[in-house]
């Protein structure tokens, strides 16, 4: 493999990671305290996504100023920052340093989150994004299943040993080589955007030999290299359609601004009602938001396929969580929903 070809990846990885800690200092730096410190203000809401057609709902609401809209109604005028990060790791620092009020990343983030900071920050979920099946994708043609990866092969995900691709990996690892070898596969992986991680699959070369991602990434790998194959679909995993993308807060975010929390919540179901009622409308969004070059075509079979549903109601995530907490990853065992989401008329059916 040539090295001049995984020195450029993991630069590109550096600059990034280097690009979402210089945006959170800069946050702090401009005055923002840690949690505890300052009252949060009714009318500002800084938002944190990362990568992928999973922040779709998050795109329409701000293409559509949904939540400005909802916020107008509740009598309150709400100032919306959308950030762009990378990896559960650094939402969550964002998130406890108070830079952001929302963040979004996978459920496994949130479980870690959760687990520490109960009796304090308190933090929970907020809604879903919908259901996604994530695939680890491998282009190496030896590896079939996840026990044919080798210590020659490292696969990438957003954060290793939290995202909820690297969790999802621990839960299949547990369930074939037992609980005690869950994280047996953690020495492969690497913290790599999923845009490079996708570049690396699809060009070939380099040591990432796995990619563990989301779509419209896992498409454009599938699509762009025929020795790329699935290897692992979360949904075979998790036991069905999941929720693996979510937002969350701090509970001291949802009492002192109530109006703007109630608005976000309201405009991103909007947002969820608008992309089943308006498929083709949502790619075009999606687009036009993030600047991706992504094939519209591949976008558009991405949002109307069947395994993919818009909602904010959360499901299937609970077993996780107690996965998580029987081999030690977490200390608190949630029992139900109620433990690690916020009570809301619109989530609280969920699982």
């Amino acid at each position: 493999m040539p090295r001049s070809t995984n020195v450029s990846l993991l630069r590109r990885a550096f600059v990034r990671k280097a690009a979402t800690l210089a945006t959170a200092a800069g946050l702090m730096a401009g005055g923002l305290a840690a949690p505890g410190m300052a009252r949060a203000e009714e009318g500002r809401l800084r938002i944190a996504q990362q990568f992928g057609i999973v922040y779709l709902l998050l795109n329409v609401a701000q293409d559509q100023k949904l939540i400005e809209k909802h916020g107008k109604a509740a009598g309150v005028d709400i100032q919306v920052e959308f950030l762009q990060l990378s990896g559960g790791s650094a939402v969550n620092d964002a998130l406890l340093s108070g830079s952001i009020d929302i963040a979004g990343a996978g459920v496994g983030p949130l479980f870690t989150l959760w687990d520490r900071t109960r009796g304090r920050q308190n933090v929970k979920g907020v809604a879903s994004l919908g259901n996604f099946p994530y695939y680890l994708v491998s282009n190496n043609p030896a590896v079939k299943t996840i026990a044919d990866f080798t210590d020659k092969d490292r696969i990438a995900v957003p954060a290793v040993g939290v995202s909820v691709q690297s969790r999802v990996l621990q839960y299949a690892s547990a369930r074939l080589w037992g609980d005690k070898e869950f994280n047996r596969l953690d020495k492969l992986q690497v913290a790599v955007p999923h845009p490079d991680a996708a570049a690396a699959i699809i060009k070939g070369g380099t040591e990432i030999t796995g990619h563990f991602g989301n779509p419209p990434f896992q498409e454009q790998e599938l699509a762009g290299n025929p020795n790329a194959r699935i290897v692992l679909n979360s949904y075979d995993v998790l036991g069905g359609p999941a929720s693996a993308t979510v937002l969350y807060a701090t509970e001291k975010f949802r009492k002192e601004s109530p109006k703007t929390y109630q608005a976000f919540l309201a405009g991103l179901n909007e947002a969820a009602q608008f992309v089943a009622a308006n498929p083709g409308k949502a790619a075009d969004v999606y687009l036009k938001v993030t600047g991706a070059k992504t094939d519209r075509a591949l976008l558009l079979k991405i949002i109307q396929n069947p395994e993919v549903q818009f909602k904010v109601q959360p499901e299937n995530t609970l077993g996780l969580g107690q996965f998580l907490q029987r081999v030690g990853a977490i200390r608190n065992r949630p029992e139900a929903l109620k433990d690690y989401f916020f009570d809301d008329a619109l989530t609280a059916r969920g699982s």
